[in-house]
């Protein structure tokens, strides 16, 4: 990918502690541009809650126009309890799905690896979780998610009903996008359905099976969801790269985030087809401590450099991100979902300004 000189990026910081920690990614993407010399473009929207306290919508046109106008865009989290009576079509979590569906965004990537200053920081033993370095691929246009959605009076009362629907081609899709990514690594990719039970499960096999023919020097296995949700924790060093439809990849990689130790640490890359993406930290929106300046930005900034390198094609300054937010933890530096001791924990703004430190080439103290 040849890299230019410009960019614009769609920022959509969202709600809840959202504006916090795109701050904060905001100062260390500009920090690389000063770097790197390029320009980063900001255009700044607006989704979820927010939008539908503004505009009345929780996906405004302006802000679908800002992101198809741009060559990537960075998101923060959507929701809260505010909204959580709203009919479905004002949710806040109903932005989210229409911008996916808007801009394309097939492929959730979302990497789970446990850095050795997080060990202590997991729930579980640092023997199971010492090392863990694998990938979530995870459909997202597709499903249970996006099928038609009913509720209606029945003989004993109300009645719900949501559809889950595969195409061959959307399974085939996002599989491809998955032997890709495991290639690249360790050549191991982990299929996950419900093909015991479900026919769209049954579907998927097939279609996995099928596509694994074109990628002979990757080896393919099938798991079932509720064993790979029991092998996550009892033996997560086994997985390389897992595909999955998108709601079961909705509950996995949550799980595999916690892992590392706090949901708070994992990004993540929402792709089109070609290099443009969505980019945006696994978390929620955490309203409780919305506005305190205690949220952990890394999971965002760590985005911001999948977006360096999965769009952009700057490779070397996404690694150095990364390193500069290994620098700052491997330094004993903690918010405070991460802290072992809260009280020594720092806040979001001063956890920025040290990755943006280290990023600049000054040491960090420990």
């Amino acid at each position: 990918m040849k890299m230019k000189k410009n960019y614009r990026i769609a920022v959509l910081p969202g709600d809840g502690i959202g504006p916090e920690i795109m701050e904060e990614a905001v100062k260390v993407l500009s920090l690389v541009a000063e770097r790197e010399g390029v320009t980063f473009d900001y255009k700044y929207g607006r989704i979820g809650g927010i939008a539908i306290d503004t505009d009345g919508t929780p996906l405004p046109a302006e802000t679908i126009a800002i992101s198809k106008e741009a060559d990537a865009v960075m998101l923060g989290a959507v929701g809260g309890p505010k909204w959580d009576q709203n009919p479905g079509h004002l949710r806040p979590e109903a932005g989210l799905l229409g911008i996916r569906k808007e801009l394309g965004l097939f492929a959730n990537i979302r990497p789970a690896t446990m850095h050795s200053s997080m060990v202590e920081a997991s729930s579980l033993k640092p023997e199971v979780v010492s090392g863990v370095d694998l990938i979530v691929v995870r459909e997202l246009t597709g499903g249970i998610y996006f099928g038609e959605k009913k509720r209606y009076d029945g003989p004993n009362g109300e009645v719900a009903e949501d559809q889950c629907i595969y195409h061959e081609a959307e399974v085939e899709r996002i599989v491809r996008v998955a032997f890709d990514v495991a290639r690249k690594r360790q050549k191991r990719l982990v299929s996950v359905d419900k093909a015991n039970v479900l026919e769209s499960s049954r579907l998927w096999r097939k279609v996995t099976e099928r596509v694994a023919a074109d990628y002979p020097d990757v080896e393919l296995s099938h798991m079932l969801v509720d064993a790979c949700a029991m092998q996550l924790v009892r033996a997560p060093k086994q997985f390389d790269v897992i595909v999955t439809e998108n709601m079961f990849g909705d509950i996995l990689s949550d799980q595999a985030a916690m892992l590392t130790g706090s949901i708070g640490m994992l990004a993540s890359a929402s792709l089109a087809e070609g290099s443009f993406g969505l980019y945006e930290p696994v978390h929620g929106s955490a309203p409780d401590i919305a506005g305190q300046g205690i949220a952990n930005p890394l999971a965002t900034i760590l985005s911001a450099a999948m977006m360096l390198r999965l769009s952009f094609g700057m490779d070397k300054a996404a690694d150095d991100v990364e390193r500069a937010v290994w620098s700052v933890l491997e330094a004993g530096h903690r918010t405070g979902d991460i802290a072992a001791d809260r009280s020594k924990a720092i806040g979001t703004k001063e956890m920025g300004r040290l990755v943006c430190e280290a990023l600049s080439g000054s040491a960090v103290s420990k």
